[in-house]
């Protein structure tokens, strides 16, 4: 059994996925499984994961459902039922992974808490630039640094490349404060019980970008599961993309509804 399983939500984007997966090759942690939540990607896609399956030293599971439109959350269920692993870690299959990743997400694991992260978010430059080259332990280091430093100066970029300062933990001990911080769904991690004691995520939520994280955390933290943040860990890379509109009703009714009910567990989760 492995000590986690990384659960990557996708769809169809495999050219993006392989960068995430040679960045997971470089981890410097090796116990792990990856599970492929597929929210319905076509027959190329499949075929692709399938051969990757067989490149990788560490074990692929690919966990996939018909396309129906957004469902991200129904699949990250399905994942979650398939995870081997007694601890989670949650990302999206756009987010290139610091070697260090998965390592600060295991050493900072602990019961009853979430472990959550932030990102960098790639320029379309640097992002192209990255997806051209084969990713090594140099990938994500001073040239990429100053490349976003120019960028988010001179070309006034939003990258948040603070995000990108990691401090060794003696340093952590003496000078960052851990605090409560809202869940970022591409960079969280908690323990597999925690997350089916409020019966996982709640698949109403059928629009991306507002609300089908929001509405976990809110859930595990009335559950007595606080998000705390890791800053100065868990770096991890946004390749660019075009952003879309997160002002959806829906969505923002049923996070009402859920907190005004004081929702836990939700019955639109894993068990229906």
């Amino acid at each position: 059994m492995p000590k986690l399983s990384l659960i990557i939500s996708f769809y169809n984007k495999t050219e993006i996925l392989e960068k995430v997966l040679e960045s997971i090759a470089l981890q410097g942690m090796q116990d792990f499984e990856v599970i492929i939540a597929d929210d319905g990607s076509g027959p190329e896609a499949v075929r692709f994961i399938e051969q990757a399956a067989n490149r990788y030293p560490f074990p692929i599971r690919h966990v996939w459902h018909e396309d129906k439109g957004w469902r991200k959350n129904a699949i990250l269920n399905k994942a979650v039922v398939a995870a081997q692993g007694e601890y989670l870690v949650f990302i999206d299959g756009d987010c290139l992974l610091e070697p260090h990743f998965l390592e600060e997400h295991y050493a900072a694991r602990k019961r009853g808490e979430v472990v959550t992260g932030r990102r960098v978010l790639l320029t379309q430059k640097t992002t192209e630039r990255l997806l051209a080259t084969t990713l090594n332990a140099h990938s994500f280091g001073f040239r990429l640094f100053f490349q976003l430093l120019v960028e988010t100066l001179w070309g006034h970029q939003k990258t948040q490349m603070e995000q990108m300062i990691r401090l060794p933990y003696w340093m952590r001990r003496l000078f960052i404060r851990e605090r409560k911080r809202y869940i970022l769904g591409c960079n969280f991690s908690l323990y597999k019980e925690d997350l089916l004691a409020v019966n996982g995520f709640d698949e109403r939520f059928q629009y991306p970008g507002y609300g089908e994280d929001i509405d976990l955390e809110f859930r595990l933290a009335r559950n007595g599961v606080p998000a705390m943040s890791r800053k100065c860990q868990l770096v991890q890379f946004h390749c660019y993309h075009t952003h879309f509109d997160t002002n959806y009703a829906p969505n923002k009714q049923l996070l009402q509804e859920n907190t005004d009910k004081k929702i836990t567990f939700t019955p639109y989760g894993i068990q229906q």
